[in-house]
């Protein structure tokens, strides 16, 4: 339904478990993830009247990994 979403959530969990990154250069680790979080933040401000509530909520929450979850099973 909002695949551009999936796509920035799937990037974020990628670079969370990238522990071999993370530990040769956590100042670029935390800076990734700090980007594909302010997209997401983005994002759902952008779209945040065609979303349903419970995704709102999630993202709402920065619960997402429930937001994910919630975007594959619709």
């Amino acid at each position: 339904m909002h695949p551009d979403l999936a796509e920035l959530l799937r990037k974020r969990l990628s670079i969370i478990s990238d522990l071999t990154w993370r530990d040769r250069d956590p100042a670029a680790h935390l800076e990734a993830l700090k980007q594909v979080s302010v997209q997401i933040t983005d994002w759902t401000e952008t779209h945040r009247s065609v979303l349903d509530a419970r995704l709102r909520h999630y993202l709402s929450n920065a619960s997402y990994q429930k937001a994910l979850a919630h975007l594959e099973e619709i």
